[in-house]
Parts: C-alpha cells; structure tokens; sequence
C-alpha cells in the first residue's frame, strides 16, 4: 500500500492510501489501521462517521466495506488538539546533569509527558521549570528533550538531552543498541532456567488497542534478555537487559513466555497480589556514551520502597 500525504490551509492532514494486492478483502477499517498504527481504532471509526473517508472520491462510511486492491483511499485527519505545556514546580530526583543532559529516576505513578487528557504533573512539566528553555527542541514542544520513555508506573532511570546534538547522539546509540538498559521485575511462577532470550516482534494487539503483543505482521523486531535473580516459589525475581526499546516490550514478552509481571494488570492477571499496585518494574541500571566527552557513564538506582516491600512479602 502507498501512502501521500499533504496538509491543507485548514491545518488538515490529508493521507492517499493505495489498497495493495495483499489487502484485498480485508475490512477497510482494519486496514487502515494496521497502517496508521499511531492512530487508534476508535479514532479511525470516527473518521467513518465524520465523512473523512472516501474510497475513489466517494464518501464512505460503511467501517465493514471490504478492501478492494487498487483502491483509492483518501483519509482527511483535522488538526490535532494543540497542548499548552507548562513548567510545574514538581520534585525531580535528578542523577546526574550537565550542560548537555541530564539522568533522571522517574517515580512510579509519573506520565513521561503530556497527551490530551493529561496535560499536567508529567515529567516534562517538571523538566521544563527545572530547565527552563534548556532542551533539546528535537521532539517538539510536547516532548522536549525526551530521548525515550518508560511506563507510568515503572519506575527508574531515564536520560533527557538538554541540546540538540546530545539528543541525535544518544538516540543513535539507542538505534545501534549500544545504550546499557537493565531492569529488574518480579514475574508469575517460577522460571526454571537460570537465563534467556526472548527474540520475538512486537506490534499492536489486534484484539486490545490498548496492548501491544508479539506479532508477526505491521510489528518490529524485538530482543530482551533475561536472568534469574532470586525464586520465591510462585514468583521470580528476574533482571532483563533491552537490546531493543519497543512499547511495553518487557511486559509483553514476559507475558509471551508466561510470566507476567505481578501487578501488571494489562498483561497478567486482573487480581494483584502481596501489595503489588503497579508493575513490579524497574529501571534499575543505564548507560550510555556521553555525546562531548566521549566518555562512558553508568548510573545505578536503587529498587523504590515499594518494590522493596513486596519482596520482603514474598521472601517471608
């Protein structure tokens, strides 16, 4: 499938899709969706209902009309809601900073940055009072400096580039998958090997818009290693090392092997146990190669209380 897109003076985007051989037959909206996977589900069926599909410059709003190859769809996507990102007085537990970046351990509970629907008390609201205009512009006003993320409720280490050209470093390090990335989790059931690899692709969940899954179509390569550290029966606790940085992708693949996070509701199972009321995940370690100096920098944090307290529950 080909894909044009242009905006308009309205601010509209405008994305021509070309229905390819192999997508004939499909539900037009299940196409789309696999092929504008930054866009929900919901959204796109609102798009049906708008009147901002057509199929061969006819308006389309049956969300079940199958896919024809040779196809002409044209999607008309308005302008995204605009966010008014504001610095917030909020406590950092800053690592390490210079003039060119810094490492922050995020807490368990804090969204990296903003989205609509929440647009305050993120990471960013915090690094922009504490940074002032100090980031890099490289993501945009709603994601200054960000050069990747972690979950809300994982907790631990993430680094954020002040200039543009720490950003375009470290995220060439994270595309050659040179960045030192280790987490410790607490998993369902016991892992009998002592180490593995999960080496499976990730990509939407076509049941769940909200979680990812291993698949094997519109999904990218995905690597974690994993070691055991301590077994307590029923549970696991497991260090796991990211050779790649998809969403969500220790808990997806943990969840792939059958070992689910505790507490990770998404991916295991509804009920928690021994206290657990997030994830039990943790960025614990990370390292990288300082974009100036060259030099290579590795930064350690310790498990959160939390965490600590559901151990000490199950070592009991």
């Amino acid at each position: 499938m080909s894909i044009i897109e242009n905006e308009n003076l309205k601010g509209e985007q405008k994305v021509e899709l070309t229905v390819a051989e192999e997508m004939s037959g499909k539900r037009l909206d299940s196409v789309l969706a696999g092929m504008m996977p930054e866009y929900s589900r919901s959204f796109i069926q609102k798009l049906f209902e708008n009147g901002s599909i057509t199929v061969g410059g006819n308006p389309c709003s049956e969300k079940k009309r199958k896919a024809a190859a040779g196809d002409i769809v044209e999607i008309t996507i308005p302008q995204p809601e605009r966010l008014e990102v504001e610095a917030e007085d909020i406590p950092l537990d800053i690592v390490y900073e210079d003039d060119e970046l810094l490492v922050v351990d995020k807490p368990a509970g804090m969204v990296v940055h903003p989205a609509p629907g929440n647009h305050s008390g993120t990471l960013v609201n915090a690094l922009m009072y504490h940074c002032g205009d100090a980031l890099s512009s490289i993501n945009g006003v709603i994601r200054p400096g960000i050069v990747h993320r972690i979950d809300k409720d994982t907790s631990g280490l993430l680094m954020v580039a002040k200039t543009d050209r720490a950003h375009n470093a470290l995220s060439a390090q994270l595309a050659e998958h040179s960045i030192t990335r280790r987490y410790k989790a607490i998993v369902y059931s016991n892992i009998k090997e002592d180490e593995g690899t999960v080496d499976k692709p990730i990509g939407r969940d076509p049941g769940n818009r909200l979680r990812n899954a291993v698949v094997y179509t519109n999904s990218k390569n995905a690597v974690t290693h994993y070691r055991v550290l301590e077994r307590f029966g029923g549970f696991t606790l497991v260090e796991a090392v990211l050779e790649t940085g998809r969403t969500h992708q220790i808990r997806v693949h943990m969840a792939y092997i059958r070992h689910p996070l505790l507490g990770d509701t998404l991916y295991g199972p509804a009920k928690n146990r021994y206290g657990a009321k997030r994830q039990m995940l943790h960025a614990g370690v990370l390292g990288f190669v300082h974009p100036v100096t060259g030099e290579y920098m590795e930064f350690n944090s310790p498990l959160p209380q939390d965490f600590e307290d559901v151990l000490a529950k199950l070592r009991k």
